[in-house]
């Protein structure tokens, strides 16, 4: 007998995602943080699409966008001179574009969320130690008051940074390396006139035409901004300013330690004391900002150096990572929470499943399976990007054939798991023009109308849901008569093998008559009345396409039988 089901350590972005997705998925849990306040800085700012899209089917992000400010491009300036900006712009068919949001706005929206789950976060606890049982893991947590609670659980999730109590007690290694930039950031107000929504990059250059000074200021709100600066003793800082004197001095900072187990009071957050004052900050932006412009209302800074680290595996046993945790990079577009965030959505439906005896234990290592070569991908790119900082038209996004497509990248709507355990390749190999591929993300279509409501609806709100959604496509053939009757066949078997955890929808091409009616109404009828969802999935009438409780393609069957969603369901559910 346990005390929980699950207990997640750190109460960040990926900590509260993955409390309030086990809650939505009927999973009791803890959520423990050892501060006894939510930090109040910025801190990660960057909001991607995909993790927009996340917080959709969680049914967060109305909140989410009513806080949250466009990410809507680049300016960049060279030595003074205005360089082609650079446009995040995604096509329409895409719901949600780049944003900023706080971290610290971010972690107090996730807090209200889970909140109405029910859960609240217990602060300030601290696990001081685990003991791993084969069916439980026993924790020790210290609270405030001094005294110790045994708490057993099923499994325990470390969502607790970079110096993680959980990845240490996994046995886990770490490895990576510090780079050797040194930079300090600062949260300010600009009273500059520049385009809202933009950031700005500005950079001069040696006599070499590399870079020797940067400044990067990314919005959060009316003249808000989150600016990042080279300090004046890293590597490719100037050694002085135009005037040949010695730049503005910043305290020392000792560069991050290697280890990242050893605490390091210069680290991201830190709140030590150790960044730049106003004064500083404002040296930097006289030297390299577009226009002549003053910076206020200094809330918080910083002096830091990027490292880069991941786990050799996401689990052993009974205890997991997520997030920083798992993986650290540099803070190249806004890429390390967003990934942390679809760890916790990745993890959580499955853990739910494990849980609730619904899936047996093996299903929990797909996450390793899935999420580690994502991470390591994203690592990988950030690191090479930030190793060419010297090189002014080297950023993942200026020019080139594949600018599109490292857009698409840097917007994590490319994250895909086709060689998963889960996935099922398409009966007939779809070419890639046509749709979704398994494993891949599913996509939001509009113009969905169902029998019960004149409005249209959008895919996405078919799968705000805990459940496996199944879709199935009826062109003239299988819109009534045996077709219908099939796909009623298929709906009812894939039902009873996911446990009830499915819902299905009969999805009617925009030619096929409205008069037209499946046997006996069910599954619920939706019609394709834009033509949208044709266009985003290329479906074949009578085909099949299951979509997973995390947004991702987990099959696509033509022609759909009850017999081929039934085995394919097997890998997942007992």
């Amino acid at each position: 007998m346990t005390d929980t089901d699950v207990l997640v350590v750190g109460a960040g972005p990926v900590g509260l995602t993955l409390a309030a997705e086990l809650r939505r998925h009927g999973v009791d849990c803890r959520i423990v943080d050892r501060l006894a306040v939510p930090q109040p800085h910025a801190k990660a700012i960057g909001i991607v699409p995909r993790t927009l899209e996340v917080w959709d089917s969680m049914g967060l992000v109305d909140r989410v966008l009513d806080e949250a400010v466009p990410h809507l491009g680049q300016i960049v300036h060279v030595d003074g001179k205005a360089r082609p900006p650079v446009e995040l712009a995604l096509p329409p068919e895409v719901p949600y574009p780049f944003a900023t949001l706080p971290q610290c706005t971010t972690e107090r929206l996730l807090t209200e969320h889970l909140a109405r789950h029910g859960t609240e976060v217990e602060r300030p606890v601290e696990l001081q130690a685990v003991d791993v049982r084969p069916d439980a893991v026993d924790a020790v947590l210290a609270h405030p008051d001094g005294r110790t609670e045994r708490v057993s659980a099923r499994y325990v999730v470390g969502c607790d940074g970079a110096h993680s109590f959980v990845r240490k007690a996994a046995g886990l290694t770490f490895d990576g390396d510090a780079l050797p930039e040194l930079y300090m950031i600062g949260d300010v107000e600009l009273d500059w006139e520049l385009p809202a929504g933009y950031s700005v990059r500005s950079v001069s250059l040696d006599r070499n035409g590399e870079m020797d000074d940067m400044l990067v200021c990314i919005p959060m709100g009316a003249r808000r901004y989150w600016l990042s600066m080279l300090r004046p003793d890293s590597p490719v800082a100037p050694a002085a300013t135009a005037t040949g004197t010695a730049p503005t001095a910043v305290p020392a900072v000792a560069a991050l330690d290697d280890d990242p187990t050893t605490p390091d009071d210069t680290a991201l957050g830190s709140g030590s004391g150790k960044g730049p004052d106003l004064e500083q900050i404002q040296a930097v932006l006289d030297r390299l900002a577009p226009e002549v412009t003053t910076a206020s209302t200094l809330r918080w800074s910083s002096a830091f150096r990027t490292s880069h680290r991941l786990v050799d595996r996401y689990r052993n046993g009974r205890l997991f990572v997520a997030g920083d945790a798992a993986h650290i990079n540099p803070p190249i577009g806004g890429q390390g929470l967003n990934t942390g965030v679809q760890d916790a959505h990745n993890l959580a439906w499955k853990l739910a499943l494990v849980v609730r005896g619904l899936a047996e234990e093996g299903l929990l290592d797909t996450y390793h399976a899935e999420r580690h070569p994502v991470a390591q991908e994203m690592v990988d790119r950030t690191v090479q990007h930030a190793r060419n900082v010297r090189q002014v038209g080297s950023g993942p996004l200026n020019g080139g054939d594949q600018a599109q497509t490292m857009l698409w990248r840097q917007a994590q709507l490319l994250v895909s798991y086709p060689d998963s355990p889960l996935t099922t390749a398409e009966v007939g190999n779809l070419g890639a023009e046509a749709g979704p591929a398994a494993g891949h993300r599913a996509p939001d279509c509009r113009g969905l109308v169902s029998d019960l409501a004149a409005y249209p609806r959008r895919l996405f709100d078919l799968l705000r849901t805990p459940r496996h959604v199944l879709l199935l496509f009826a062109g003239p053939e299988h819109a009534s008569g045996q077709g219908a009757a099939q796909f009623e066949a298929c709906a009812s078997a894939a039902q009873r093998a996911a446990h009830g955890l499915l819902d299905a929808y009969f999805v009617t091409a925009a030619d096929v008559p409205q008069d037209a009616r499946p046997v006996g109404l069910r599954p619920s009828r939706v019609r394709d009345t834009a033509g949208e969802f044709r266009d985003a999935y290329a479906p074949r009438d009578g085909e099949a396409i299951l979509i997973r409780p995390d947004g991702y393609v987990s099959g696509r069957f033509h022609p759909a039988t009850p017999e081929r969603l039934v085995a394919h369901l097997g890998r997942t559910f007992v």
